[in-house]
């Protein structure tokens, strides 16, 4: 053989120079910065995709509409980031004992229902306040708009997805999740809890009409739903699937479907922490992907936008997923150990404030982590064996600083811990 080699051959010589990125580029970033010296941008794009990621990528059960298959490219950010939830979110992860009792553990998983509530409704186009949100769901009062309506419903519905974790997902979970989360807010009522239908296409673009995604057809829906549920329950694959990575696909599955009229997007985060729960990282009971995805929502769409213009290529959604998922817990980390910091610290104030007694100091020390409890006067004297002259004097005079709320029922008098005690016991003289 004589002559130059083919362009081919004198390209792969150089692919030693093409050291691996923890950045997964897609070409659409890539076309910006600067290649190698001596590549041009396609060059340079071709032994990227070609020559490192080809060899590493794996094909998943996930289907697209002309029976494409998706692909995972096995590269290391992956296999770290999923160690790293692992360590963060599994079944062996202990809170501090200032926050394991019941009462302020319920309280730290309304709040996180809440905000899930609201950031994943915000997503979808919630008009709302969080403040407003969060006193509307606490204080039980009706929705007043569309808008509250969504994130009643994501809150009822995160709700029970902790009662559907030891349960398999079928077709009806599935309608019955999408029907929760989307009750009052359909332009057509009778669109909750179905497929849409063949007279029903939709797609997903811009108010300038650029079409972004284009779902499956009505006819293919039924067929993937139950495939999507099987795959969700373990089944579909031969080879072991991590099952942060189960979750996440399932997540990205239902969204590329977009089975229903409206609703899509919410319907496959609640099904995202459906797969968590049930795999068994109980501490998504606690956090709020919705929040991070919230501060930059143009990468949520991206990440889809990236996966369908470059072959099927998961990794991009899985990537940014995994980031959102490290993101959520290190923030709910963040927030034991502050609320852990107060509460020591509440705790010390107690113990030298000299404007209570030491009966008054155990009973805020008890309210501070059993914020629902409620104390009577004989309560009072049965735990520190004093007078009942004593014992509602001490109650009483906890209510003049601010500290207990005092209520009647029948012919007793209750007193509860104010609803801000925490800030109120840093005020004391």
């Amino acid at each position: 053989m004589t002559g130059d080699p083919p362009p081919f051959l004198s390209l792969l010589s150089r692919a030693g120079e093409i050291a691996s990125s923890e950045d997964y580029h897609h070409w659409d970033k890539l076309i910006h910065l600067e290649p190698p010296q001596g590549l041009s941008h396609e060059e340079w794009w071709w032994l990227i995709k070609f020559v490192q990621r080809s060899p590493l990528l794996r094909e998943i059960v996930l289907r697209d509409k002309k029976g494409k298959p998706f692909v995972l490219c096995a590269v290391p950010q992956i296999a770290e980031k999923l160690h790293m939830i692992d360590r963060g979110a599994g079944g062996f992860i202990e809170m501090p004992p200032e926050v394991t009792n019941p009462d302020v553990k319920d309280r730290y998983y309304v709040s996180s229902l809440i905000e899930e509530a609201i950031r994943s409704s915000q997503l979808e186009g919630a008009l709302t306040t969080r403040q407003v949100a969060r006193d509307m769901i606490r204080s039980g009062r009706p929705p007043r708009d569309r808008s509250e309506q969504m994130i009643l419903n994501n809150y009822r519905t995160m709700e029970h997805i902790g009662a559907l974790k030891n349960k398999p997902l079928t077709k009806e979970i599935v309608f019955d999740l999408h029907r929760r989360v989307t009750e009052g807010t359909l332009d057509k009522p009778d669109a909750a809890g179905r497929l849409r239908r063949s007279d029903e296409h939709i797609c997903v673009g811009d108010e300038y009409g650029e079409v972004f995604h284009d779902p499956p057809p009505a006819e293919q829906l039924d067929e993937r739903l139950s495939r999507m549920c099987e795959f969700a329950n373990g089944g579909g694959s031969k080879e072991f699937i991590h099952p942060v990575l189960r979750a996440i696909i399932l997540h990205f599955w239902l969204a590329y479907d977009h089975p229903f009229v409206d609703g899509n997007g919410r319907t496959a985060r609640a099904l995202f922490y459906w797969s968590m729960l049930k795999q068994g990282y109980w501490l998504f009971e606690f956090v709020s992907i919705s929040r991070t995805i919230h501060k930059a929502p143009a990468q949520y769409g991206r990440a889809f936008l990236y996966t369908e213009t470059d072959d099927n290529d998961l990794t991009y959604f899985i990537l940014y997923h995994l980031e959102i998922v490290e993101d959520a817990v290190k923030a709910l980390h963040e927030y034991i150990a502050k609320k852990t910091r107060e509460l020591r610290a509440i705790d010390r104030i107690l113990r030298v404030s000299v404007a209570l007694n030491h009966r008054q100091r155990a009973l805020l020390a008890h309210a501070l982590r059993h914020p629902r409890h409620q104390y009577t006067t004989e309560s009072h004297l049965n735990s520190h064996r004093v007078v009942y002259q004593t014992a509602r004097s001490d109650l009483l005079d906890l209510v003049r600083r601010g500290l207990l709320v005092k209520s009647k029922i029948g012919r007793t008098f209750y007193f509860r811990p104010v609803e801000n005690l925490e800030e109120s016991l840093r005020s004391l003289d």
